[in-house]
């Protein structure tokens, strides 16, 4: 995967991005997971204008130049951003070298019995030191368990019943509702007060039933909303 190595001005050694594989364009995903992965997204920048964070879904995350780069189904990334250049071949994927951290938050969805997402993919996010490892398995392929839940503690991942993840100051739950035309069960990020993150359409949504609200207030009061 990395063929050799380059010397910075530091004297520190950073593979060359020349040599690395960014993306392959190998379809991978079913539509159930895709969709998953929209709205996990989506409601992060429509929720969280005000922060500085990169989530995304599918793209490769080199932690080490010895290895090929693993691909969480989401992962979340706080006080980092996409260079202006994202077409540039060292900006097309998550070098942790270059952001300076690994991502807080990886996940993965669970569609089948492959990937031994908690046998070897644990241990690859625990050695990339991950704050927080999450398995969502919908369909329970892997055991009674629908969501399992990881913690970096030291060095360590320890599975944990909380899913209010501290140290990016967000939750996770499982939802019943519509997304996409698609009435299921969701996984979605959540406040402390469990009150899911908006998608950028819910947050349309509750605007204008706010407005229709205030217009039907004002007609009561024998004010026309629309003269105002």
């Amino acid at each position: 995967m990395v063929e050799q190595l380059l010397i910075n001005d530091d004297d520190f050694y950073v593979p060359d991005a020349k040599l690395l594989v960014t993306e392959d364009d190998t379809p991978v995903d079913n539509f159930a997971s895709a969709k998953q992965q929209r709205l996990l997204v989506s409601s992060l920048y429509s929720s969280l204008q005000n922060q500085t964070f990169l989530a995304e879904a599918n793209v490769g995350i080199y932690y080490t130049d010895l290895q090929p780069p693993i691909v969480p189904d989401v992962f979340l990334s706080l006080d980092v951003q996409v260079p202006e250049n994202w077409w540039e071949k060292q900006n097309r994927c998550y070098m942790v070298w270059r952001s300076g951290k690994p991502p807080e938050v990886v996940l993965e969805i669970v569609s089948n019995k492959e990937g031994d997402k908690l046998g070897k993919k644990l241990q690859i996010y625990e050695h990339m030191r991950a704050s927080y490892y999450i398995v969502y398995d919908p369909n329970q392929q892997l055991g009674e368990k629908v969501l399992h839940v990881y913690e970096l503690r030291g060095r360590r991942y320890f599975e944990t019943p909380e899913t209010w993840l501290e140290q990016v100051s967000l939750g996770i739950t499982l939802w019943e509702g519509e997304f996409e035309s698609r009435q299921d069960t969701w996984l979605r990020w959540c406040y402390q007060d469990r009150t899911v993150l908006p998608t950028g359409d819910e947050r349309a949504s509750q605007a204008e039933q706010r407005a229709q609200i205030l217009a039907e207030r004002l007609r009561a009061m024998g004010i026309d909303p629309d003269t105002i």
